[in-house]
This record gives structure tokens, C-alpha cells and sequence, in this order.
């Protein structure tokens, strides 16, 4: 990866520079790192990195509430660098407990949001289909609201995660009929009052829609980015039951997420330490990148250190 050295440019009204200490990697820089006809790569320079944190080093006019100095998470989109221009109502401040450690906030008011739309509460019992970073978040989120949480992922690793994570149950992604018939007896055949899909992907999305209970709500979180998929309709109709895309596209709620995340982690209903498991310095971004797509054994979720 090639590092460019630009001049430090300069916020314009309304506008913050930020200094950045560390960029997420989002599983949607994936599918352009692979090089489709439709994607021109490299990109400008620092694009596709909008998971990015630092501290204020300029502020343009007009700007209020916000100070130089101030450690903030961004909702940028060229955090792949070490300074980037963000409109000043795209940070947000983070607190004393996430002094000096590395909070991709985008991608934690992911998870916040996809909480928001699933609808749990205390007593339901909520299967949560692959458990990475956001699945993870989310059995962490749903356990701490009171529901049953079963946790169906394909690593080891990934289960381990999710049962410190407070999963009451955990199954191994392997054989299609048999998790079925797993969560069929775990909850005496009335199955799921939420699932969420959190891989993106066909079967995941296929094993969703089996293990819904009639009248529940089958949450789609996984980004499925590589071509159309296929639903059983009939199943659906059958069981009555809601479905929801919780991918959201309104800038507010992703400033929503991103506060709502940053409030969770000061309440301590959510750690980012176990979930950002391997660190590169910027130069290495197409290790970070090649790494997101091997996921090996152990793997949450990779960022990249700017500073």
C-alpha cells in the first residue's frame, strides 16, 4: 500500500479537521479491494475508510460545541489517512472511557441501529445468525435487554465470543437440518421470536427464515454485496412474519447509532475491546483488508492505526 503525502488542508465553514488515530475495516471496502469492473481502485486518497476517530486539529467558522483537542469518532468518508475534513455535525465527542483506545464509531452505531429495528426486549428469545463484529454486538445488546439469545456461527472462536457475550446457547454453523432441529427442541418447537441474519449471505439467509417463529420478525443485518438472492416466499407467507432490512441510508440515524453506541459504552452494556482483535498501521491496509476477507481463526474485526 502506498502512502501519499498531500498538503494539510484547511476546514471550511462548518467543517472540522481531524487528526485520525485509526480507521475501521468495513466489510463493505471488501467487494471494491477485489477489483469489480464497476470500481475504479485505488480510490482518492483515504477513500473508503468511514469508520475513522482522532482528535480536532482545526475548526472552520461557524463551528460550536466543538473545540480543538476534542477526541471525536467521525462519520468521514477518507479515514484511510492521517487527517481528514468532516462536516462538524458528523462527529461526535467520546468520553474518558475510550481515552486512548480505538472506537470505530460507525460501525458500533451499526449494530446500535440494527438493535433499534430488531425490536428486543426482555423474555423474547432472539437467534442471532453469525457471530462477528455486529452479530457479536448484538448478542451482547440482547442479553444485556433481558432476551434468550441463541448463537449460531460457523468458527469456534465465534461462538466462544458470543457466549461471554452472555449467548445462552450456542450452535455450530455446519449442518442446515440439523440447526434446525436444534433450536426446534431448545425452544419446544415454537422456535424464534426474532432472528437476525448478520453474514450475508444465501444459506444464512435461507437458515433465517426456517428458525423464525410464526408471527416473529426476521431482521436482515448481513450486507449481502455479491448479487441477488432468493427467498422461500411460501415459508414466509406461511409463518406470517415480519421482515425487516435494517441497512440504514438517513445520515441521522447513523449519528443516532453512532451516540447511542458511544452512550452504551459509557453505561458498560458495551465493550469494543474483545471485538477489535488485529491492529496494522496504514501502510499495511492491504494486509488489513486481505485479513478481513480470510477471517481466520480468532478474527472480529481489523482496524488500521493513522496516527
Amino acid at each position: 500500500m502506498q502512502i501519499v503525502t498531500l498538503p494539510r488542508p484547511e476546514p471550511g465553514a462548518g467543517e472540522v479537521l481531524v487528526k485520525l488515530d485509526g480507521c475501521g475495516v468495513c466489510a463493505s471496502n471488501l467487494e471494491p479491494w477485489a477489483g469489480p469492473e464497476w470500481m475504479r481502485y485505488p480510490t482518492e486518497p483515504g477513500g473508503l475508510g468511514h469508520e475513522g476517530w482522532g482528535t480536532i486539529e482545526a475548526i472552520g467558522t461557524g463551528v460550536v460545541g466543538l473545540s480543538v483537542g476534542t477526541r471525536v469518532a467521525t462519520l468521514g468518508q477518507r479515514s484511510y489517512a492521517t487527517h481528514e475534513i468532516v462536516p462538524a455535525a458528523r462527529v461526535v465527542p467520546l468520553p474518558r472511557a475510550l481515552e486512548g483506545r480505538p472506537f470505530p464509531g460507525e460501525a458500533f452505531g451499526c449494530a446500535m441501529n440494527v438493535f433499534r429495528r430488531s425490536g428486543i426486549g426482555p423474555g423474547l428469545t432472539v437467534a442471532v445468525i453469525g457471530a462477528g463484529f455486529i452479530g457479536a454486538a448484538l448478542v451482547r445488546l440482547a442479553a444485556d435487554a433481558g432476551a434468550r439469545v441463541v448463537a449460531i456461527s460457523r468458527r469456534q472462536s465465534s461462538l466462544d465470543l458470543a457466549r461471554s457475550f452472555g449467548a445462552t446457547e450456542t450452535i455450530p454453523m455446519i449442518d442446515h437440518w440439523a440447526i434446525i432441529e436444534q433450536v426446534r427442541r431448545l425452544t419446544e418447537g415454537r422456535f424464534c421470536d426474532v432472528v437476525i441474519e448478520a453474514v450475508g449471505q444465501q444459506w444464512p439467509l435461507d437458515l433465517a427464515g426456517e428458525i423464525v417463529a410464526e408471527g416473529g420478525r426476521l431482521v436482515i443485518a448481513g450486507y449481502h454485496q455479491d448479487g441477488p438472492r432468493q427467498v422461500n416466499m411460501q415459508n414466509w407467507n406461511w409463518r406470517g412474519i415480519d421482515v425487516i432490512n435494517a441497512h440504514e441510508r438517513d445520515p441521522a440515524r447513523h449519528l443516532a447509532g453512532l451516540r447511542a453506541a458511544v452512550e452504551a459504552v459509557e453505561a458498560g452494556t458495551l465493550d469494543p475491546r474483545p471485538l477489535l482483535t488485529h491492529a496494522f498501521p496504514l501502510e499495511e491496509l492491504n494486509r488489513a483488508l486481505d485479513t478481513a476477507r480470510d477471517r481466520p481463526e480468532g478474527f472480529v474485526k481489523a482496524w488500521v492505526r493513522c496516527a
